[in-house]
């Protein structure tokens, strides 16, 4: 059997202080500061362009901030050298695109890149760590063929498993579910809160599952217009009022039957003729 992946010392700090991000001289994201909890798995959620994925990219530095700064464990992130970085911190981006050719084990193995050195090459352990992460996000099988022969939920856990292999203790993952069915939308969210619990590894991820991001987030972040709204433990912030606020939708936020967490219940027209129906014994 592959290896688990090995147990982090510590708990990676990051978080942002007053920072404007945006694209071409235009703002996006401008005056904010957080904090991601040490260790714990942070969820970010928002309607469409409020900045979560901008605040994402200044966080793993590949945007520069404007005013600001970002810091990893009390050190500015863009004083550090890349390598450096790159062992301290993952990211998986939305969209990620791999090189025409390579084979899943190939991708995969990539993520051990900030490793080597001219004294340090392959090792036992890089095979270990590229095997784990195969392992834990069910591409195994996956390893000898093309990346581009996957289907888009394969290549989505293979990418996942490249950051996994990169054994890093920050991980940020841009819609790390997209292209997957609920199976297996689970099935990652599990992993990584899995490895978070092996590993203290302090994952920050966007989603826009609200209930999914509810299950799954130890610290919530809601963002609306380059901002942060609120944010803390699930059951604190996710309320009718902020869905509301946020989204400009109506809701019912009820507990989860199986965990507990809010469960947020659309309300909308066609909720509207349904429910007097089925007051009255009417089939829907």
């Amino acid at each position: 059997m592959p290896p688990e992946m090995p147990l982090e010392a510590h708990a990676t700090r990051l978080g942002a202080r007053n920072v404007t991000l945006g694209y071409a001289g235009a703002p996006i994201v401008e005056g904010l500061s957080l904090e991601l909890p040490a260790g714990k798995v942070t969820i970010i959620v928002g309607a469409n362009a409020c900045g979560k994925s901008t605040l994402l990219r200044g966080l793993a530095r590949l945007l520069a901030p404007g005013p600001g700064a970002v810091h990893l464990n009390g050190t500015e992130i863009h004083k550090l050298p890349t390598r450096a970085l790159a062992r301290e911190l993952g990211i998986l981006p939305q969209g990620p695109t791999a090189p025409d050719g390579i084979t899943v084990s190939e991708l995969v193995g990539r993520g051990r890149s900030p490793h080597q050195g001219w004294f340090r090459q392959w090792t036992d352990a890089d095979d270990d760590a590229v095997a784990a992460a195969l392992s834990v996000t069910g591409t195994l099988e996956l390893a000898a063929r093309n990346v581009e022969e996957l289907s888009g939920g394969q290549r989505q856990r293979v990418w996942i498993a490249m950051a996994l292999a990169q054994e890093t203790g920050a991980l940020l993952l841009d819609e790390p579910t997209t292209y997957l069915d609920l199976a297996h939308q689970v099935e990652v969210l599990d992993v990584v809160s899995e490895l978070n619990a092996r590993r203290q590894t302090t994952v920050a991820m966007v989603l826009h599952d609200l209930n999914l991001a509810a299950r799954y987030a130890d610290h919530l972040v809601a963002m609306k217009a380059g901002q942060v709204v609120a944010q803390g433990p699930p059951g604190a912030v996710l309320t009718a009022a902020l869905v509301r606020e946020v989204f400009g939708l109506e809701s019912v936020v009820v507990p989860d039957p199986v965990t507990g967490t809010p469960l947020v219940v659309p309300l909308g027209r066609r909720a509207a003729v349904l429910r007097p129906r089925l007051r009255q014994g009417v089939p829907a």
